[in-house]
């Protein structure tokens, strides 16, 4: 059974929703170890909040780090299920409230004052970091947040299956839809998108030759680019060659490893069990360019390490966080490369990892390179779900995508005016 199995989440969307703290307001804190109340050392203690990963040895490598820390006692909360945003932004409002915890840039945690200005952590490393993940985690000129790894996210597909239907990789989302219905069999899907498509929409948005947002903050997603890229999305619904409700969503490999379909839509990180179940018989391209105008996409995900400004150690665990993901070169390229495939964002550890010099892992660096996209850091839960619901009104109920696109059009302006004027 895979690692990932045991998950039932959508790694970028779900773990992403800063649902605002205030509403979590009525939530139990989580776990039952605080950390506040024990270990030897210099009397300093530390809590961090990590999600479970769905790689063996993950959990391992992360208490073993902090083991490593002499500076003070780090307790780590590994928080399983599928509630881990919940149970962070409920115990951020309690006293047991962690120091450090992994999350997303989400503009919501800087403006409500929760995550600590990291500016002098990372200033004099700035120029070895990818210049997006800084872009990404910078807020009037100040970084809050450090990059731990950067996952990209493409198309994996079965060579032999797209050799015995005698295609070729698509570069066009119309290309695609045909390759799809090539490759479908009365055992094999053509193509599988995740459960619920979310995954898609701003890939799909990024080559269309769009944006979420422009650099004014403004809406950049409503073009005619888009509109044809739903109705297109629409067609490839009910076709009978999309792969729908498999057991496991988009970041497992199954669907693709038990040969449930020729196309997958996954992350970098699932390569490696990919490689093990399929061998040679891999290949991975970006989502396919909508229109003329349009680019190749690929999603940059990830995970950054944020310090709880209202926490009671923030100089304390400013230091923690600088000593393991800004000096601790060692445990960065271990934490990216021996537990699935992930890039590291210091791009002096990056240039130097073996494991992604040659071969597919190499590939997928270069399609990261050329084609990645990153998250913006005003692109908040409310404005992400406002285009999931116009993916499943136009693409899994067949409404028209003008009119979701203006009712989502309303939602975004309302965050964008409360966020910044």
């Amino acid at each position: 059974m895979s690692a990932w199995s045991t998950h039932h989440w959508d790694r970028r969307s779900a773990l992403r929703a800063a649902m605002g703290l205030a509403a979590a307001g009525g939530l139990a804190a989580c776990g039952g170890n605080t950390g506040r109340d024990g270990g030897p050392g210099s009397g300093k203690r530390l809590v961090q909040y990590f999600h479970a990963y769905g790689e063996a040895g993950t959990e391992q490598a992360i208490r073993r780090y902090a083991k490593a820390y002499e500076e003070a006692d780090v307790t780590t909360q590994w928080i399983t299920g599928s509630n881990f945003e919940s149970k962070l932004f409920a115990s951020l409002l309690t006293d047991k409230a962690p120091d450090v915890f992994e999350f997303h840039p989400q503009i919501q945690l800087v403006k409500s004052g929760q995550v600590a200005d990291l500016t002098d952590l990372v200033e004099p490393v700035k120029d070895d970091f990818n210049p997006a993940d800084i872009q990404s985690h910078t807020v009037d000129g100040k970084i809050y947040g450090v990059r731990m790894i950067d996952d990209p996210q493409f198309f994996f597909y079965r060579k032999s299956m797209f050799e015995k239907a005698g295609v070729g990789v698509p570069t066009t989302l119309d290309e695609l839809l045909a390759t799809a219905a090539e490759l479908t069999t009365d055992k094999v899907k053509g193509i599988y998108l995740g459960n619920t498509l979310h995954p898609i929409v701003n890939p799909m948005i990024w080559a269309s030759g769009a944006d979420t947002l422009d650099e004014k903050n403004e809406i950049a997603y409503h073009t005619d680019g888009v509109v044809g890229g739903f109705r297109t999305l629409r067609k490839l619904f009910t076709s009978g060659d999309l792969l729908l409700d498999a057991p496991t969503d988009f970041w497992d490999p199954s669907a693709l490893n038990q040969g449930l379909t020729a196309i997958q839509w996954c992350g970098m990180w699932a390569m490696p069990q990919m490689q093990q179940a399929l061998g040679d018989d891999l290949g991975i391209f970006p989502f396919p360019k909508v229109t003329d105008t349009g680019k190749q996409a690929v999603t940059n995900g990830g995970w950054s390490m944020f310090v709880n400004a209202k926490g009671k150690n923030v100089e304390a665990a400013k230091e923690y966080v600088k000593w393991l993901w800004i000096d601790q070169k060692e445990y960065q390229e271990d934490w990216s490369l021996s537990y699935g495939f992930h890039i590291p964002p210091r791009t002096s550890i990056a240039r130097s990892a073996d494991k992604l010099t040659s071969g597919l892992p190499a590939e997928g660096v270069r399609l990261f390179n050329e084609f990645g996209h990153f998250d913006n850091i005003g692109w908040t839960q409310a404005m992400i779900t406002a285009l999931e619901d116009v993916l499943a009104d136009c693409v899994r109920k067949g409404g028209d995508p003008e009119s979701a696109l203006d009712k989502a059009d309303a939602t975004v302006d309302r965050e964008l005016q409360k966020l910044f004027g």
